[in-house]
C-alpha cells in the first residue's frame, strides 16, 4: 500500500464475520419487533430512522432497542474476551467461566447486594470492580517471570473454586429478598436492560476493541511459542499484559451489564474458528459469534417456551454444556484427549 504498509487479509475469515455481523443484526431487529406488540421488520428500520409513530418510538427507542443493544454488546464483549483468553493461555479451555473472572463479578455484585444493599447501579460498579480485582489476582499469581498458559489456567480454577464458595457463603446471609435478587442477577438475564446499561458498554467496547484488533498480529505470533515472538521482535510480556487487561475489562463490563452469562466466552471462538477454518485467534469473527449467539438465545428465552420466559443465560447454559459435551465426545474419538 502507499507509505509502505502491508496488510495481510484472511478472504475467509473476513467473509464469516461479515455473514455473522449481519445475522446479529437482522436477528436484533426480528427481535426488536416480536413481543406482545409486534412490529414488522421494515416498520422497525423505519422507526430507527426516525420515521416511525409515536407509538412505535416508545416500543422500539424506550422499551426494546436498549435490550437488544445490551445483548449484542454483551455477547461481543464476552467472544472477544474468550477468543483472547484461549489465544494467550493456548487452551480452548481458557475462558472467563473458567478462570473464575465471571464467579470474581458475581461476588463484588453479592456484596453490593448482600451486605450494602445498594442500587442498581452500584451493583454494577460492584461487578465490574469484583471483576478487575479478580484478574488482576489470578495474573499477581500465576506470574512467575512471565504468564504461562497452564500456569494461567490451574490457578483461575483455584480461584473460581474459592470465589464459588464465597458467592454461596453470601447468599446464605442474605434476607429473602436480597437472596432472590442475587440469584437472579447471578443466573444472567437482559430483562429491564435500560439505555444506562447500553452507553458505558458502548463506551468501553469502542476504545478497548480497535487496542485488542491492533495487536492481532503480534497475538498470532506468541500462538508459535515465546521464544519465536521474541525472535520476530514481539515484546511478548508487554503484549499479553495488554491483551489479558482488555479482556478482563470486557468480561467485567458484560458481566456487570447483564450478570454472568454462561459459555458464551467459550463457545463463541471455537465455533468461530470451526467456521473460519483458521487455527488463528480468530478475534473478529468472535466478537460477532457472540454477539449473534447472545441475541439468538435471548430471541429462545423470550419465545421459545411459551409465557414462561426464561433469563437468558439459562438458555446459553443449556445449549454451552451441550456443545462443550459434544467437543469432548468429538475430541475423545479423534484420540486428543
Amino acid at each position: 500500500m502507499p507509505g509502505g504498509l502491508s496488510l495481510r487479509l484472511d478472504v475467509r475469515a473476513l467473509a464469516v464475520a461479515v455473514l455473522l455481523a449481519a445475522a446479529a443484526l437482522a436477528a436484533g431487529v426480528l427481535l426488536v419487533g416480536t413481543g406482545d406488540a409486534k412490529i414488522a421488520p421494515a416498520d422497525v428500520l423505519r422507526t430507527l430512522a426516525g420515521n416511525g409513530t409515536a407509538y412505535q418510538n416508545f416500543i422500539v427507542d424506550e422499551l426494546r432497542l436498549p435490550r437488544v443493544l445490551v445483548g449484542l454488546l454483551v455477547g461481543a464483549a464476552l467472544g472477544l474476551g474468550g477468543a483472547l483468553f484461549q489465544a494467550v493461555s493456548r487452551n480452548p479451555l481458557g475462558s472467563p467461566d473458567v478462570l473464575g473472572l465471571s464467579q470474581g463479578s458475581a461476588a463484588g455484585a453479592l456484596v453490593v447486594i448482600v451486605l450494602l444493599s445498594g442500587s442498581a447501579a452500584q451493583v454494577t460498579a460492584g461487578a465490574l470492580a469484583g471483576g478487575l480485582v479478580t484478574g488482576a489476582l489470578i495474573h499477581l499469581l500465576a506470574w512467575r517471570q512471565g504468564v504461562h498458559g497452564y500456569r494461567l489456567v490451574l490457578v483461575g480454577i483455584g480461584i473460581s473454586a474459592i470465589l464459588t464458595a464465597v458467592n454461596g457463603y453470601l447468599l446464605t446471609k442474605a434476607d429473602l429478598v436480597d437472596a432472590a435478587r442475587a440469584v437472579v442477577w447471578m443466573t444472567g438475564s437482559l430483562n429491564g436492560r435500560d439505555w444506562t446499561q447500553v452507553w458505558p458498554l458502548l463506551g468501553l467496547c469502542v476504545v478497548v476493541v480497535p487496542v485488542v484488533l491492533g495487536h492481532a498480529r503480534a497475538l498470532r505470533m506468541m500462538e508459535m511459542g515465546d521464544d519465536a515472538a521474541s525472535a520476530l521482535g514481539v515484546p511478548v510480556q508487554r503484549t499479553r499484559l495488554v491483551l489479558m487487561t482488555a479482556a478482563v475489562l470486557l468480561t467485567a463490563a458484560a458481566t456487570a451489564a447483564a450478570g454472568p452469562v454462561s459459555f458464551v466466552a467459550l463457545t463463541a471462538p471455537q465455533l468461530a474458528r470451526r467456521l473460519t477454518r483458521s487455527p488463528g485467534p480468530n478475534l473478529l469473527p468472535s466478537l460477532c459469534m457472540g454477539a449473534l449467539l447472545l441475541v439468538a438465545a435471548d430471541w429462545a428465552s423470550q419465545r421459545a417456551f411459551g409465557a414462561d420466559q426464561l433469563p437468558v443465560g439459562v438458555v446459553t447454559g443449556v445449549l454451552g454444556g451441550a456443545y462443550l459435551l459434544w467437543l469432548l465426545v468429538t475430541e475423545r474419538r479423534a484420540g486428543r484427549i
